[in-house]
């Protein structure tokens, strides 16, 4: 029987879901495409996220990528063949998925064994503790897409890491290596490749053995904090440049160095 190579794509793009022991594991897998998500496995990944608090036996959530990949973020590729409103709306639909894992009531961890960029740093940042291993990287090149960072998504960053290497990361597009992050602290732990799922195992079922009233009081109090800080800039309300993201993603779809011309007014 023969099987046409777009059905094994798309039969190779999934959120995969498991429970064990209080612990709720989704893989995102597809590693044709460096985990990149599509905007069907944002909402994929929302419903299952939700789907979480259905069996009040999972105590902790644990989100990581197939292979030596985390997730390269969404599918930028998708990007080239819709309008500019449509982009916005599935930047929406994403922001709007990560928000829903950053305020699930249970502890969420990222176990990052490669490469997370962009939407899928802000992914990881969302989630409450972060494990990696040597090969994780982490930044957010979206100065490269005439991607627009609003208030909501750089927050997750300055929260962590301050202002000026948030500016950093998004001016030079840099990645970060694992222990550079580590020391950051946007990696609560890092260890070897060999021992991160067995490790992030053990982590998770240490936190699900404390308290339910605890993590949720400290998570909520937490939160709290971090919104109740006032926000002193005015970042921009969409998530694509009208002028610099049809650059950006041509320039990506074509493997070629993006040519921004506009002047900043």
């Amino acid at each position: 029987m023969k099987v046409s190579t777009t059905r094994l794509l798309e039969e190779e793009a999934k959120i995969v879901y498991q429970e064990t022991a209080g612990l709720a594991i989704i893989t995102i897998h597809r590693p044709q495409a460096k985990n990149a998500l599509t905007a069907n496995m944002w909402t994929q990944l929302r419903s299952i996220a939700l789907q979480v608090l259905d069996n009040p036996k999972n105590k902790v959530l644990l989100i990581r990528g197939y292979g030596e990949q985390f997730t390269a973020g969404s599918d930028i590729k998708e990007f080239n063949s819709i309008s500019l409103g449509q982009a916005e709306e599935a930047f929406v639909h994403m922001e709007r998925t990560i928000s829903t894992i950053e305020k699930l009531p249970i502890p969420t961890i990222a176990v990052i064994n490669g490469p997370a960029m962009g939407a899928g740093l802000e992914l990881a940042l969302a989630c409450d503790l972060r494990i990696g291993s040597e090969k994780a990287k982490l930044g957010i090149p979206v100065g490269k897409l005439g991607i627009t960072l609003n208030n909501k998504f750089a927050q997750r960053l300055v929260t962590l890491i301050g202002p000026s290497m948030t500016k950093d990361l998004v001016y030079t597009g840099r990645m970060l290596k694992a222990d550079e992050a580590y020391r950051l602290g946007m990696l609560n732990y890092q260890v070897a490749e060999k021992d991160l799922d067995r490790y992030a195992i053990r982590i998770g079922k240490l936190v699900a053995s404390m308290s339910p009233a605890s993590l949720l009081a400290v998570k909520t109090s937490v939160q709290e904090c971090v919104e109740s800080v006032p926000v002193l800039w005015k970042g921009s309300s969409n998530f694509v440049d009208p002028h610099d993201f049809p650059e950006g993603v041509q320039a990506f779809v074509e493997k070629r160095a993006p040519q921004f011309n506009r002047k900043i007014k």
